[in-house]
């Protein structure tokens, strides 16, 4: 019988770029994970900061080369999207890498202020600030123009968010703003257009009617995102094609438009055979949008991304220890984990995402084919495929196993709540930051302790 690792690099080929394994247990990044798990126990979330930076400076390198290889006249600008994970230790690490940053609630604001007056930021950053704004997010807009923050875009996504920027922004020098379109959703889903943006058709009639001949506003920006997100497929291909083909139309009649935000969707890597070209990809995107200017006969728009998942994603991990084994007949075997799919991970119960799945030790072991269960009282707590394949496959052994999910950094800590009451009151895992230091070792800090009891008792009142 073949060992786990042997069966694993017949199937996927193994070892791959972040992984490696060395005396029959697994690293990521270089990172020991046994021995993160013997220091501070699971289950364990852990993020290693140093992927953040290197996602960003490959974006950019990509579109860099792209730009020059096309002789593309425009720049690029890469924001961060924001409600990934809104943490500063990750926005920090963002921000290292001159990126700017796009916001899709009021307490971003505050946020950003309060980055500016730690040193993370000046007030020359530009912030695309996104979503359907309630009251609060658009007055915290127009305080942070007020305050001097001149590079803040509102991104109209409808035409009664221009009233307030028209009563009460007063700036030296015209507002930019930008304006979202509401794009055609996927032939599957059950809505023909976003619920968010302003109708394709109705985009150069309201500029014409509001803001054309209003001199304190400019809009210098045309913003829009397909739900596909970037992908190589007709679908992608024939929406990105009609915005642009809008983006020339309104350019010809409004010189200050300048900037075409292309919006978020760069996938990560949430599988083993994760292929996605990224160079084909960002090559095409700038050629195309080059040709249809070319034909239109317009000058290429500066381009903006919001990247989110693809900047935060493959940073972060999750370890759990299998509590025990179940053989519930006499074909489904269950492996019970210290912790919840639910509360941990609510993207592989709501969305059926799936993430890289792998053992931490025992490599050297012949392997089975189990399922996944979760600790809470929930039918739906388990996982039983990986993206690659139907099935779960994890070392047979009667020795502890342990096992991580990998590249779960964006929205699974939002979503699950950080502190706060969790299904089943399981509580907030230990969550390690990790960075690396100048000679190459790494640094271990504790962002936050395992919930305990008294926390939680407090929460619901009983204290």
């Amino acid at each position: 019988m073949q060992s786990y690792q042997e069966f694993l690099d017949l199937s996927v080929g193994f070892p791959q770029d972040g992984f490696d394994i060395i005396d029959d247990e697994l690293y990521f990044h270089d990172l020991n994970l046994m021995e993160m798990i013997e220091t501070y126990g699971t289950p364990l979330r852990f993020t290693y900061l140093p992927i953040i930076s290197k996602k960003i400076q490959q974006a950019k390198i990509l579109f860099q080369t792209a730009i020059l290889k096309h002789n593309y006249r425009g720049s690029y600008m890469y924001c961060y999207c924001t409600k990934s994970s809104h943490f500063k230790h990750i926005v920090e690490e963002a921000l290292k890498n001159d990126i700017h940053l796009e916001t899709s609630s009021a307490f971003d604001m505050p946020m950003i202020d309060a980055l500016e007056r730690q040193g993370a930021v000046t007030k020359d950053i530009t912030v695309i600030c996104n979503g359907f704004k309630t009251y609060q997010y658009k007055q915290y807009i127009v305080d942070m123009l007020h305050d001097g923050f001149r590079n803040i875009i509102p991104v109209l996504d409808n035409k009664e968010e221009f009233n307030m920027y028209d009563d009460e922004v007063e700036l030296d020098a015209p507002c930019n703003l930008g304006i979202r379109i509401a794009a055609e959703e996927q032939p599957d889903s059950q809505f023909y257009t976003s619920r968010l943006g302003i109708r394709m058709e109705d985009v150069i009639d309201f500029y014409n009617s509001k803001i054309a001949e209003n001199p304190h506003f400019k809009v210098k920006l045309l913003h829009f995102f397909i739900n596909s997100g970037i992908s190589d497929t007709p679908y992608y291909w024939n929406e990105l094609e009609k915005y642009v083909t809008l983006y020339c139309k309104f350019k010809k009649i409004n010189p200050d438009l300048d900037t075409l935000d292309i919006g978020g969707g760069m996938p990560f890597k949430d599988s083993l055979v994760h292929d996605f070209d990224f160079e084909y990809m960002v090559n095409e995107i700038v050629n195309r949008i080059k040709q249809i200017c070319a034909h239109h006969e317009v000058l290429e728009p500066d381009i903006i991304t919001e990247f989110g998942k693809y900047t935060v994603a493959e940073a972060s991990g999750i370890l759990y220890k299998v509590l025990g084994r179940k053989q519930q007949n006499d074909r489904e075997k269950w492996l019970m984990l210290d912790g919840s799919f639910i509360t941990n991970l609510p993207d592989v119960w709501a969305l059926n995402q799936k993430y890289i799945l792998l053992p931490i030790n025992n490599w050297d072991s012949e392997y089975e084919r189990v399922n996944l269960g979760g600790i809470t009282c929930d039918g739906q707590d388990y996982y039983n495929q990986e993206a690659h394949m139907n099935s779960v496959f994890m070392p047979k052994t009667r020795k502890v196993q342990y096992l991580g999910f990998f590249h779960t950094g964006a929205y699974q800590e939002v979503l699950s709540g950080y502190g706060g009451i969790h299904h089943c009151l399981l509580p907030s895992p230990k969550h390690v930051l990790i960075r690396r230091n100048r000679d190459e070792t790494f640094n271990y800090e504790v962002f936050g302790e395992e919930q305990n009891s008294k926390q939680v008792m407090k929460l619901l009142g009983y204290q």
